[in-house]
């Protein structure tokens, strides 16, 4: 007859919330006493169904997930969150768990490759980084299947949205609304999207012949609500003030509105303004947020996909991209020129 769980830790002077974690591969168990544990469960006859397809298939059904947060907002930040609940929920979907890999594994420093190679991950999500960042960059260059929805770089396969469609579908739409005084608000440049969405902005304008000058380009000097709003106030104190904002965040872009509101302008009657992402709130903040659309299930999922693509084929790791579409949303931060 098959031992239970108690058994097996009373055989193995353990408690069974030891076993417990060991068979279903969760916490951090020295791995001395998981291959001993492993190995008498496997010879008594009891394994979780998931250890059943680890000691099988010798993966871990675990992907490692690194949120190197440049934003200092973590995952609250509501675009990056919702591509990770989307990624986890599609990986969740084929019997995988995902864990988050950090600079310290109990008192010790791990990098992050390190850390990857003690918890035997299978592959690796970025959600967010920095290309500069030798962690990141050590881990890319590994054997571990990577993927990210954030950075571009050799070695990686990146799936993100097209920026410079973005850029396109507002400029398109604010000359449809009758404007040419046209500004961007960006947020800092170590961020790729920000970075990419001001070149294309600046390409675009020069294409199509619009004036601007430096000056209509601000870049904050953070990534959230605060930077924003300074950023509308600096607007606002200007002689000659834009007819339509483009900001490159929806958060951001929140901070731009209540700084020109609390200059007494109003959007979109003296100022119309355009975020970017379309994260939920857009849709419920005063006014609604004329935004383009980044789809964060639809990110996620395709990452998810390809990773374990990568994982599962073995892959031989190379750069590429996948674009996704965006599509504009027009709301009530918006409306025609008079």
């Amino acid at each position: 007859m098959k031992k239970k769980i108690v058994d097996i830790a009373r055989d193995l002077n353990l408690s069974p919330s030891t076993i417990s974690k060991i068979v279903n591969n969760k916490g951090r168990i020295s791995s001395e006493t998981r291959e001993r544990v492993l190995k008498y469960v496997k010879e008594c006859g009891y394994l979780a169904m998931s250890n059943a397809r680890i000691l099988s298939s010798k993966k871990s059904w675990t992907i490692g997930i690194i949120y190197s947060d440049i934003s200092l907002i973590g995952f609250e930040h509501p675009f990056f969150s919702r591509i990770f609940q989307s990624f986890k929920d599609y990986v969740a979907q084929r019997g995988y768990d995902v864990v988050m890999i950090v600079s310290k594994l109990g008192y010790n420093e791990l990098t992050y490759l390190e850390w990857c190679e003690n918890k035997k991950v299978d592959g690796i999500l970025i959600v967010m980084g920095n290309i500069n960042n030798p962690n990141i960059i050590e881990v890319v260059n590994s054997s571990f299947p990577c993927i990210s929805t954030d950075i571009v770089m050799p070695n990686l396969h990146s799936v993100i949205c097209d920026d410079k469609q973005g850029v396109i579908l507002a400029i398109d739409y604010a000359i449809k609304l009758g404007f040419s005084k046209i500004m961007m608000v960006t947020g800092p440049k170590t961020a790729r999207s920000f970075y990419v969405r001001t070149e294309f902005f600046e390409e675009e304008m020069k294409k199509r012949n619009i004036s601007y000058n430096e000056g209509d380009i601000i870049t904050t000097d953070g990534f959230g609500f605060s930077s924003g709003f300074n950023a509308g106030q600096e607007i606002a104190k200007r002689k000659n003030l834009p007819e339509l904002i483009i900001v490159n965040s929806d958060v951001i872009a929140y901070g731009v509105i209540r700084g020109l509101n609390s200059m007494d302008l109003d959007v979109p009657n003296d100022i119309s303004v355009i975020g970017y992402d379309d994260i939920e709130f857009s849709q419920n903040f005063t006014p609604s947020l004329t935004t383009i659309l980044q789809d964060t299930k639809l990110i996620g999922e395709k990452a998810a996909e390809a990773l374990l693509l990568a994982i599962n084929q073995k892959l031989q790791k190379k750069q590429k991209i996948t674009y996704l579409p965006v599509s504009l949303i027009e709301r009530e931060s918006t409306k025609k020129k008079n």
